[in-house]
């Protein structure tokens, strides 16, 4: 209870800034959580990518149609509706994987915005809170009071807000890199998937793909 109370303490001594700065790391968790749920969601994973390739590859397209209808995620989908339209001429195969890829990738990518915004001003707000105490240290006041132990202090509680701005930016920082590896991941299985795909229908076809 002592240390919960001493950490309130030690939060009100940053001044103003902080409760910004507590409102910046509570979006940040939130958008974190948020991604992470859609993520697992909607992210068919790379082992339904190898397996998908490793079928289309073997030209076992029923087996690899069977498999994007049973599986789940974004990538599944856009494989399943593909698959069930590939032997058909009139179907323009690239255009609609780069149109429902596209899609698929934009859903990925909301809210991270977000976190890269944060990870800037984070550290700009915390920088506002240590300027603004320093003022307050530094007042006509002490300086003619003579008060060397109050300035020192009223630095040191000013650098509260830069030392609370840097970590809310660094946790912000990691969350972004974090989802931003799993959407070149994600890429990545969609062009070798998609370049399969392709390769099948002008097989299936005897057509050059449109």
């Amino acid at each position: 209870m002592e240390s919960i109370l001493q950490g309130v303490a030690f939060f009100h001594k940053g001044g103003f800034v902080m409760y910004i700065l507590l409102v910046c790391s509570i979006f940040v968790i939130t958008i974190a959580v948020e991604r992470l749920l859609y993520f697992k969601q909607a992210d068919s994973g790379r082992k339904f990518a190898r397996q998908i390739i490793y079928l289309l590859e073997k030209d076992k397209l029923d087996e690899a149609a069977a498999l994007a209808e049973i599986a789940e995620g974004a990538l599944a989908e856009i494989v399943n509706k593909a698959m069930k339209k590939i032997d058909r001429k009139s179907f323009r195969l690239s255009s609609y994987l780069e149109i429902q890829s596209g899609i698929a990738l934009s859903n990925f990518r909301r809210r991270l915005y977000y976190l890269n915004v944060i990870v800037t001003m984070a550290p700009l707000l915390g920088l506002l809170g240590t300027i603004s105490g320093m003022i307050s240290a530094f007042s006509i006041f002490n300086l003619e009071s003579g008060q060397a132990a109050a300035i020192t202090g009223g630095v040191g509680e000013a650098l509260i807000a830069t030392a609370m701005g840097l970590c809310v930016a660094i946790v912000a920082l990691a969350i972004h890199a974090y989802f931003m590896q799993r959407i070149e991941a994600i890429i990545t299985d969609m062009e070798q998937c998609f370049s399969m795909l392709e390769n099948k229908k002008e097989q299936v076809t005897g057509h050059e793909i449109a």
